[in-house]
Order: C-alpha cells, then structure tokens, then sequence
C-alpha cells in the first residue's frame, strides 16, 4: 500500500518514495531519509516554479496572437475599407437626437398643467405617436405646423423666435410642434414659456424616428445607417436627416412644414398640398422647387414617392440632393393635374426674394429711388405672399436694419417683437 506522500507525483521529476517501514528497520538510515525529505522539498519548489511558468508563457502566447490578431485586422481594414466598423455614422447618429431614445431629457412636466393634464403628460412621455396625439387631439387645432431643429436648444435664437412668433400673428388658434430633442428639455422649456404663458399652442417634442420611418421607404435606408452599410456623405447626417423627417412627418400627421428661418406673412389655412417654386424660367415654367416649406395631407402619395426617393437616390456628399434638388426631381416626373392633386406655387408665394441678393433686403434704404423700390416691393409682397424665406445659410451674419424690407416685414408680424434688429 502506498504511503501518503506518494500522491503527489510532479511530472516535471519523477523520484519515488522510500518504504517507510526500511527506516523503521533500519536498512535505510535516518540520514539518507532526511537527504530525501530535502530532495524532495526542493523538488517541490522547482516543480511550483516550473509549473507558474508554463502558465506564465501561456498567457504571454494567447496575448500574443490576440495583438496580431487585432493587427491582421486593422491591416484588413486598411485594405477594405467597406470591412470597417460604421465608427463615424455611430458617432454621427448620436448626435442625431439619440436614435429610439427612450429618454426624452423631459424628465419635468411643463409649469402650467392641471393635475389632470400632469398625469397625462407622465403617462405619454417617452411615447413620441402619444404625445403628439395627445397635443393635437387636446387643442383641436385648426392648422398645424412643424419644424425641426437640430442645434442645441440656446441656438434657438432671436430670428427661430420671430419666425416662431409670425406663424401664431397668423394663426392664434394654431398648433406649432417642433420636433428637436434640445428644446425637448428644461432649458427648451424655458426658451418656449413665453408662447405658453400667452396661451398659444406649441410642443418642443423628440422626434422617434424609428416611429417615424416605420413602413415607409425611409425604413429600410435608416436602417442601414445605423449598422454602417450605407455611407452618410461628408455633409453633417442630420442636416439630411432634416429633409426626411419632414417628409416623414407629414406624412405620419399631415400639415404645414416650415424652416426655421420662414417668416409666415399671411394665413395658410387656405393652402392645400402645395409646394413652392424657388425659380421659374422665361416662359414661367418652374426651373426649381424647395422644400422650406411644404403643404400636404396625410398619406399624401407624393410624399410618398419623395421618401422613395430619398432612399433610393440618397447621396450624402451633394448639398441639396436630398433635399430641394430631391422634391424637384420627383415632381418633374408626375403630372400634377392628374392622382396627385396638388398645386406648385409661384416664386412670390414663399421665396420672393432670391437666395444670392438676400443680404440686400436686410439694409435700410439709403436713397429715395431705393425707398421707392422698397415701398413697391412691400405692397408686391403684401399682395402675393404667404412668407418669406430668409436663406439663413446665406444670411446668418446680416442683421436687420431698422427699415429694411425684412425689418419692417418682421415687426408687422411678430407678437413679442423682441431683439428685431440683433437678429
């Protein structure tokens, strides 16, 4: 039977155990057993030292083929760039009001509720369908309008607050729903108190685009932004992903979109499926159309076929291209008096002044012939025109001067008429 210090057999140095019972008897001395005690301890140490190495070289190997690993796919990568990770669209589409965000940076009830309209804000938050069904339902609107807006919520400055202000000059009775994630918050709520301690109609709201694009053709196309198969272009996502959310959105609830920077002149309860021409030709032909504003019913098909259009012509790199370059090129197809039913509007409707002499109109008068001019145009404008893009791409750094074509239209429309000429 085997002693108990046989059990352990280092397989590094095999060295048998003595017979316990030959000291017992004396055929080996006790000098010889405690040379063998000492063997073996030190037997023991190397097999323990021996034993951390090998696991020790293990580790070092797997870590080994894991960096060459991470290096033959970095250098894959290099080579096949369609192989890489969508890092850039994901840290771009995190700047898109957080896609499926549940959160809405809502987390506090506006200040002017009832206990029961309170309760009925906690029960719809985070519901992007609810909420705004629920403001419109509430309100029983008579036009409704959106915007969006994608900049942080103290952008949102004096001329966002003018154009703000001439839709309910307009319209009193109206609802504005601004689909931005930024005014969706505390801060937003502070920019927009002034509009509802008068008792007008407006939401600051974010916008579920998951929602948004469910069975459209945008659907599919977000998508694949998403996980990186489609290239979003050197243009910021989100400035395209604002051409199709108001596609998307008018399409979802029907209404009026407008651009932030649109200065709405006269009421457009009147106004049904309609689009405005930038340009026309000679003859008064439409030469291009824009997407500033657009006026149409829900599941209106031609706002079908513009997402369609949208996703199957998208181009990330080409400003304009999926935006008024897009809505041009799909009703150049189509007859308009026929299944569409909706009108094109002349220049004059909405873009009666011309994107490159825009910073003209924001300048007082320095002659009599000008002033002239301006007082013709003023009564052109009055008569014909339903607003007034201010090509705020072409116009941010222009202010208004105090009798300027602009300067005057604004103050004959605003409600609060603040920061008219520092805007």
């Amino acid at each position: 039977m085997a002693s108990k210090c046989c059990l352990y057999r280092p397989m590094v140095h095999f060295h048998p155990c003595p017979d316990l019972s030959l000291v017992k008897t004396g055929n080996i001395s006790p000098k010889m057993f405690d040379q063998w005690k000492l063997s073996r301890g030190k037997m023991h140490i190397f097999s323990t030292i021996s034993f951390t190495l090998v696991i020790f070289i293990f580790i070092l190997a797997s870590t080994l083929l894991s960096h060459n690993s991470v290096h033959s796919i970095s250098r894959q990568e290099m080579q096949n760039p369609e192989a890489r990770e969508p890092v850039e669209s994901i840290k771009l589409m995190e700047n898109v009001e957080d896609i499926d965000e549940k959160d809405h940076g809502n987390s506090e009830p506006p200040f002017n509720l009832t206990v029961e309209e309170r309760i009925s804000w906690f029960k719809s938050k985070g519901e992007f369908d609810g909420r705004i069904r629920e403001f419109l339902d509430n309100h029983g609107c008579p036009v409704q309008f959106f915007m969006t807006w994608i900049s942080p919520a103290e952008s949102f400055g004096p001329r966002e607050i003018l154009a703000a202000e001439s839709v309910f000059k307009a319209h009193p009775k109206g609802c504005l729903i601004i689909l931005s994630k930024t005014l969706d918050s505390k801060k937003g709520r502070l920019i927009l108190n002034p509009f509802l301690d008068y008792g007008y109609r407006i939401l600051a709201v974010t916008p579920d685009l998951s929602f948004l694009f469910k069975k459209t053709p945008a659907e599919s196309w977000f998508e694949e932004i998403k996980t990186g198969k489609k290239d979003p272009g050197e243009i910021p996502l989100p400035q395209n992903l604002s051409n199709l959310i108001r596609l998307a959105v008018l399409y979802k609830y029907g209404g009026i979109y407008l651009d932030t920077d649109f200065i709405v002149l006269k009421d457009f309860s009147m106004l049904k499926n309609s689009i405005g021409a930038q340009s026309i030709d000679s003859n008064g032909k439409w030469t291009r159309l824009n997407n500033a504003v657009l006026v149409f019913d829900k599941n209106h098909p031609l706002l079908f076929m513009f997402l369609e259009e949208f996703k199957s012509t998208f181009d990330g790199n080409r400003w304009g291209h999926n935006g008024p370059y897009l809505v041009s090129r799909v009703i150049s197809r189509v007859d308009i008096t026929q299944e569409f039913n909706f009108t094109v509007l002349p220049p004059m409707a909405f873009y009666p002044f011309d994107w490159t002499r825009i910073d003209g109109f924001f300048h007082r008068p320095n002659n009599r012939a000008y002033s002239k001019w301006i007082e013709a145009k003023l009564r052109q404008i009055n008569g014909e025109t339903y607003g007034v893009h201010l090509w705020n791409r072409q116009s941010a750094k222009s202010r208004i001067q105090e009798g300027s074509i602009i300067g005057r239209l604004i103050s004959d429309h605003c409600i609060f008429c603040q920061d008219i000429y520092s805007s």
